[in-house]
């Protein structure tokens, strides 16, 4: 009896799973929400935004485009499985985490964004983008390690 009572403990999910997960999910719907007024090229949205900046955002291939969707989606599904205690969150956030790299590479590394860009902000923006990304993951692959996700 004892013995099992342990293991149903070990499994609880703890109460910061669940502050991660809605901050996590609230986090990655802002990146889905930019991610899709730029692509529908939202007007009032991209107004912020200088005419060589648009012409940056609007002149990205395709395959750096299908990298941050599976970057930005990525995060949604790796909150909403993180939410549902699914171990599948992982590799999920590990995806994203990896298209992020990948589009990180082509707009500060092959296409010189910083440049386009021209701010501090943009590069400590992103620094933090990518801090969050990589907590998620290892916060979701220790709570996998200790069973809190099936």
């Amino acid at each position: 009896m004892a013995r099992v009572l342990f293991e149903s403990e070990r499994t609880r999910a703890p109460w910061h799973l669940w502050l991660v997960g809605i901050l996590a999910l609230l986090w990655n719907l802002m990146g889905a929400m930019d991610y899709l007024l730029t692509q529908t090229r939202n007007s009032e949205y991209m107004s912020q935004f200088s005419e060589a900046q648009l012409a940056f955002f609007y002149g990205f291939p395709g395959w750096v485009v299908a990298a941050w969707a599976i970057a930005v989606w990525g995060g949604v599904l790796g909150s909403v499985l993180l939410l549902m205690r699914k171990a599948l969150a992982v590799p999920v956030f590990l995806l994203s985490l990896l298209a992020m790299v990948l589009t990180t590479l082509h707009n500060f590394v092959l296409a010189d964004g910083f440049a386009v860009m021209g701010d501090s902000f943009t590069l400590a923006f992103t620094s933090t983008i990518f801090l969050i990304a990589l907590l998620l993951f290892l916060y979701s692959k220790r709570q996998a390690r200790l069973r809190r996700l099936r």
